[in-house]
């Protein structure tokens, strides 16, 4: 058996799957083996596995086995493994160190860099892995490696015919399951002369 996995959030008494066989007798329901953390129960008679406490991820997948013994000759029994699966839930959102940047960009300099921005995760695995975009500002002036998260000009800037002040959103972007979460940074870019 392989159940729907579960979320690393789901409550206990939470039904997993339920265990059936053919066979013209009645028969009792066991988990044998493999439930070392007594994370599961089965109803004895329907064949019905619930969660019993809350779960934690690092201890899944769990393969435990459950046996259905015929209800009046114990010594005629079969065995079947159930296999769960628990997924990471999408805890946090990435967070810049500072919600608000300034960097002074002089005039007249060709495309550079400006500024590497870094948020951080507290999810692991793809909750945790971080692409980098500009949410608002003048993008044909910026863009952002996805990657890196390092903030570039695009072109070189002229202080006395231009604007001096340029307002980016920055966003990071986690890889999250079920849904993405987003952290914000605005970086104000002055023009010196």
């Amino acid at each position: 058996y392989q159940p729907a996995p579960l979320s690393e959030k789901t409550l206990p008494d939470t039904f997993v799957v339920q265990i059936s066989v053919l066979y013209k007798v009645p028969v009792t329901y066991s988990i044998v083996s493999g439930d070392g953390k007594g994370y599961f129960i089965i109803d004895s008679s329907t064949g019905i596995v619930r969660t019993r406490k809350n779960l934690k991820l690092e201890d899944f997948p769990v393969t435990f086995n459950v046996r259905a013994t015929d209800s009046s000759n114990p010594s005629i029994f079969n065995d079947v493994s159930v296999n769960v699966e628990v997924i990471d839930e999408n805890d946090f959102p990435p967070v810049f160190p500072s919600s608000l940047l300034e960097e002074r960009l002089e005039e007249n300099l060709p495309a550079t860099q400006i500024v590497q921005l870094k948020a951080q995760d507290s999810d692991t695995g793809r909750n945790g892995f971080l692409t980098y975009g500009i949410l608002s500002g003048d993008r044909l002036k910026f863009r952002i490696d996805e990657a890196t998260g390092i903030l570039y000009s695009t072109a070189s800037f002229d202080y006395e015919e231009e604007r001096t002040e340029y307002q980016v959103v920055i966003y990071a972007e986690d890889d999250g399951i079920p849904e993405k979460k987003r952290g914000y940074c605005t970086v104000v870019i002055k023009i010196i002369d």
